[in-house]
């Protein structure tokens, strides 16, 4: 048996192997819309932000009272920002759960199965706990937090799932942290850093994903 031969048959092993323990039908082209998406949402919010105060919106600023602390003085501007996330969040999960059909479907995966909840379940425990904390800060007027928070745990979510697919979203992940650490650092102005995390990081993972797996 030639050389090349063997080389070929490892190749074929490596690669049954992958498609066994790794879910490698994530669209890249998804992770392009998804940044896109919250770059659109981040411009929406901007002017939002901008009815209040920085300091308002870093870590529970407005009137002091002694009877109840601080007063805050942007919950005008929660619904609607909320609303926009919720949109964001919605659109990219959309899209990816479609993109991802597809691309599955085109390489004969099964979009469902032992590899699919694997990735989903360790994604799902840091999203949820940081979910919940998020809603926590919100509550108590600690706005500051929330955006450092998000992609604190965001990326920790992406480092787990990065075990079932593909490198790069682990990578992506550690970027998510390293950013969300610097956020926390300057509150009140975390629209800029969830602009970057979300947006601008997703836009240059998912392009990198599709030269490489989707073309």
């Amino acid at each position: 048996m030639k050389e090349t031969d063997i080389q070929n048959d490892l190749a074929s092993i490596r690669s049954l192997m992958e498609r066994s323990s790794k879910f490698i039908s994530l669209s890249g082209l998804s992770g392009i819309l998804a940044g896109v998406y919250a770059l659109i949402g981040a411009i929406a919010a901007y002017p939002l932000l901008h009815q209040a105060p920085v300091y308002q919106l870093s870590f529970g600023g407005g009137s002091y009272s002694p009877a109840v602390g601080y007063l805050d003085t942007s919950v005008s501007v929660l619904a609607p920002l909320f609303f926009i996330a919720v949109a964001v969040l919605v659109a990219s999960l959309a899209t990816g759960v479609l993109l991802t059909y597809q691309k599955a479907k085109r390489k004969g995966q099964k979009i469902w199965g032992k590899t699919s909840r694997e990735l989903l379940f360790n994604m799902a425990i840091p999203l949820i706990a940081g979910g919940l904390l998020i809603l926590i800060f919100i509550a108590r007027g600690y706005f500051g937090i929330v955006a450092p928070a998000s992609l604190i745990f965001y990326g920790l979510s992406l480092v787990g799932a990065g075990n079932f697919t593909f490198d790069g979203v682990k990578s992506l992940g550690l970027c998510e942290i390293i950013l969300g650490l610097i956020a926390a650092l300057y509150p009140g102005y975390g629209l800029y850093f969830w602009a970057i995390g979300f947006g601008v990081l997703h836009i240059i993972y998912g392009s990198m994903m599709y030269l490489k797996y989707d073309r």
